[in-house]
């Protein structure tokens, strides 16, 4: 039987983890340019840096979790595509509304340190219905993305324009409502549509702390999205349907089947 030198033994088990796992194999392939592999604890990025993957199950409470999310908590919760049923999630059901900051801010940068701006492209916007110009991040290739939504969306009937021009806004240095964690915006990789038309949970917020889950975009807007790699906020139980955002791990995911049983 042939063997394997004690050094070649150690790049295989390098580059093969000890414990693959589906979820960091869709969020490595999703960003080539940036991400290199991963090990049983941590994500290598293509600088040669690493970051914890933290804990494969957290017992944090879910409001405790958003603030301290880690990388392997932004896959908890499975993202349902747009061929599924329209309706309201299950409690603290926010797939993609787990986000590890860190991971954000190196992979687009720090909006208050000046570093997203220059990486910001000017995209049109539903040229054929007057939608102006917007600017979304040149990282990843989104803007590329979100350049073949704005295409496909302006071929779509003229009853459903009214959903996307004018829209309320992309590149937005700030942090999310009523907390201190950065907004999506503020790494210049997501969109909010015309929120004349938009439903956010914090309108709908009941006394006692339900949310009245409300959605008035149509479902073929959230196809050509989610075709592109953009998640939608309508799929959180503290929704936000004006909200599209560039997460296409989780995208692949969801046509893969996972989590599968």
């Amino acid at each position: 039987m042939k063997r394997i030198p004690l050094i070649g033994a150690i790049l295989i088990g390098l580059a093969f983890p000890a414990c693959a796992d589906p979820r960091l194999d869709a969020l490595v392939a999703a960003y080539p340019d940036r991400l290199a592999s991963y090990s049983d604890t941590e994500l290598v990025w293509k600088d040669g840096s690493r970051m914890p993957l933290g804990t494969r199950q957290s017992t944090l409470p879910f409001a405790e979790r958003l603030d301290r999310a880690s990388i392997r908590d932004q896959f908890a919760i499975p993202y349902p595509l747009a061929s599924s049923p329209f309706q309201g999630p299950a409690l603290d059901s926010d797939p993609g509304r787990l986000r590890n900051e860190a991971f954000f801010l190196k992979m687009y940068g720090d909006c208050r340190k000046g570093e997203v701006t220059s990486k910001l492209r000017a995209v049109p916007w539903l040229q054929d219905h007057g939608g102006g110009t917007i600017r979304i991040t040149a990282v990843n290739g989104v803007a590329n993305q979100l350049e073949k939504v704005s295409r496909e969306l302006d071929r779509l009937p003229a009853a459903m324009i009214a959903y996307l021009v004018p829209t309320s806004g992309t590149y937005n240095c700030r942090p999310i409502a009523e907390t201190n964690r950065l907004s999506v915006h503020a790494f210049g990789a997501a969109i909010d549509i015309n929120a004349r038309f938009g439903d956010y949970w914090l309108w709908s917020k009941r006394p006692d702390g339900a949310v009245i889950w409300r959605n008035r975009i149509p479902k073929e807007i959230v196809e050509i999205f989610e075709r592109h790699g953009f998640i939608w906020g309508g799929r959180w139980y503290h929704n936000d349907t004006p909200h599209f955002e560039y997460r296409p791990e989780l995208i692949a995911l969801a046509k893969q089947g996972w989590p599968r049983e």
